[in-house]
């Protein structure tokens, strides 16, 4: 039986993952620092799939905790074949405004645990000949945010490395992906403290889909959404960098 780790599963991105991941018959590995929430999806989707869910309640921004769960991974038998990097976040405002050490948080948990919990799973999955990494990056990868600084910068870092290992891993059978959601109908912009997506959200089973398909096709990285994708590669070469910069703050700029 296929297993599935996911990180950041108690909502939004990662919670529509586990219950499709499930549907599709994988075991689940669910992680997030909410334990009554991941024990309620859980019980959700044992009831409805019957696959086996492990829940391990982790603040992956913890500096041990990659480390901590990929021990505790193997302490209870869990060889993972899919791993779903999703937790992470973002925060909103101008950088000389903020806490630096939530900042810094966003750095670890977006970047370091997201590298680390890879270098840690990889191995395992290359020596079985087969597996499947990845990484939510987001449409916000392809050029600078004013305003949302440090989260395009991490986000950026995702994309360039997933797309590097993607190269490192052909031939191994294992598929890598960094997966580019655009706004998504999720808690995402709750917790970065404003909404400036409005109604022009995709939803979770549309990000699924494209997801699938990217898979399917092996491609080193997707961004969801047509319109989406267009902004992301088109738009970012063509417009001169200060245009492109002032154009990226007003998107993020609450309406």
């Amino acid at each position: 039986m296929t297993t599935a780790l996911i990180t950041g599963a108690s909502t939004g991105i990662g919670a529509a993952f586990a219950r499709r991941l499930a549907e599709d018959g994988l075991d689940l590995v669910l992680v997030a620092r909410s334990a009554d929430k991941l024990e309620l999806l859980a019980s959700e989707v044992r009831a409805s799939t019957g696959v086996s869910v492990t829940v391990l309640p982790k603040d992956l921004g913890a500096r041990d905790a990659p480390a901590e769960l990929a021990a505790e991974c193997e302490r209870l038998g869990l060889d993972v074949d899919f791993l779903l990097n999703n937790a992470g976040f973002g925060t909103h405002g101008l950088v000389a405004d903020a806490d630096p050490a939530h900042l810094a948080d966003e750095v670890r948990l977006n970047c370091a645990t997201l590298t680390e919990l890879t270098a840690r799973f990889l191995p395992a999955m290359t020596a079985r000949g087969r597996g499947t990494i990845v990484n939510v990056a987001s449409n916000a990868a392809f050029q600078p945010l004013p305003q949302m600084a440090v989260y395009g910068a991490t986000k950026a870092f995702v994309l360039s490395f997933t797309e590097a290992l993607w190269h490192e891993a052909k031939g191994t059978g294992v598929r890598v992906l960094a997966l580019c959601p655009g706004p998504t109908d999720t808690p995402f912009f709750e917790i970065a403290g404003e909404d400036f997506a409005g109604a022009n959200k995709r939803t979770t089973d549309q990000l699924i889909a494209t997801a699938k398909r990217a898979l399917a096709r092996n491609q080193p990285s997707v961004v969801d959404g047509l319109g989406n994708a267009a902004l992301a590669r088109l738009g970012t070469r063509l417009l001169p960098k200060r245009l492109l910069l002032l154009a990226a703050e007003k998107v993020v700029t609450p309406r």
